[in-house]
């Protein structure tokens, strides 16, 4: 009922005289009624506020004029739910985007991997068909075949020292089983107890001196394998990485040797030019690489020269000490070579255990 008078109050026209002086209305006292009666509303609704406090969630913006229609108001809640909204749909695009951006990275490297790839192939099944001319250092090239044949025959001295330092070491524990035997019947048999005893001690001599050998032999393997297995191996996978590099360098190199013989308009043009850029990435690397393997290989050489002449040296006076019976050689050949012997609690090489 307020609301309808408060309208009608507010939608009431004023007339004016012609002196521009308002008139006299007959509805003077009914607008006077109707200010009181708000004024008592808006009173008592006061106070029920600071009674019982605002509530935010239910608080309201009057957006239209005085006696507006409900249409005009709008809820703070829906206002905090939209900037929360906001708030929160600003935070999921951005990590949106971030993964938008690792994926096209990611595809981007995949992209340039596989046309890489297809380069590499495309030149190799060239070479290898004799339609394609690939990069050739001749010196490098035999240096390289010299290595992988060494390292063969490497590989086979090792096995071989293996397989000897496994039969002596057996023979070496037979030695020792036929000693013990032999000092147990000598305790046993009175009639034969001289002959068992010099046996008996015979067979601990030999054993020793074989355990004496054992380490010398052992310290043999112990280098080649580090040789072999560590040295050379470094050197090859510089070289397989050389390789690569060459075969991407040729196909870099071929491929801008297409480009050159084709039209030179403005978009070939371009092509050149992002293929020369490549071409020169690409021989950059070979050319590092190869110098790294070149310096690999010297280096190599040299350290192969130093380890062999070593442990050719201790292998030949300790088997020559051994075979003779000259004891106190065998042991001066490992105090020559700083070689110490394992405890006498160990029944195996520890090489052996680790293998």
């Amino acid at each position: 009922m307020t609301d309808s008078i408060m309208s009608k109050a507010a939608t009431m026209e004023i007339p004016i005289n012609s002196n521009g002086d308002t008139g006299t209305l007959p509805e003077d006292d009914s607008l006077e009624q109707a200010a009181k009666l708000q004024w008592n509303l808006d009173e008592k609704d006061l106070q029920q506020v600071m009674v019982s406090g605002p509530n935010l969630n239910e608080t309201s913006i009057v957006s239209g004029g005085y006696g507006g229609t409900a249409e005009g108001i709008i809820p703070t809640s829906s206002i905090k739910g939209s900037n929360m909204h906001h708030s929160s749909s600003s935070s999921s695009l951005t990590a949106e985007e971030v993964t938008r951006g690792v994926a096209v990275e990611k595809l981007e490297t995949m992209k340039k991997w596989g046309f890489n790839t297809y380069k590499c192939t495309k030149q190799m099944i060239s070479e290898r068909f004799g339609r394609g001319s690939r990069t050739v250092d001749l010196e490098l090239e035999a240096q390289i075949e010299v290595l992988r044949d060494t390292k063969k025959k490497y590989e086979s001295v090792l096995r071989l020292a293996r397989a000897l330092t496994n039969h002596f070491y057996n023979m070496v524990q037979t030695q020792h089983a036929l000693g013990d035997t032999f000092a147990d019947l000598s305790q046993k048999s009175p009639e034969l107890r001289d002959e068992f005893g010099y046996n008996a001690e015979t067979q601990k001599l030999l054993c020793k001196n074989g355990e004496t050998l054992l380490g010398a032999i052992n310290f043999f393997v112990s280098s080649i394998n580090t040789l072999v297995k560590k040295t050379m191996e470094d050197t090859l996978m510089t070289i397989k990485m050389y390789e690569n590099a060459r075969l991407e360098f040729d196909a870099y190199r071929s491929d801008l040797e297409e480009l050159s013989l084709g039209p030179r308009d403005a978009v070939a043009m371009a092509r050149i030019d992002a293929a020369q850029q490549q071409y020169q990435v690409q021989k950059d690397k070979y050319e590092r690489l190869r110098s790294d393997v070149i310096i690999k290989l010297k280096f190599l050489e040299e350290n192969k020269v130093k380890v062999m002449h070593k442990q050719l040296l201790l292998f030949h006076n300790a088997i020559s000490a051994y075979f003779a019976g000259n004891q106190q050689q065998l042991e001066q050949t490992l105090k020559q070579f700083n070689i110490k012997l394992r405890p006498p609690g160990a029944d195996k090489p520890s090489w052996l255990e680790e293998q």
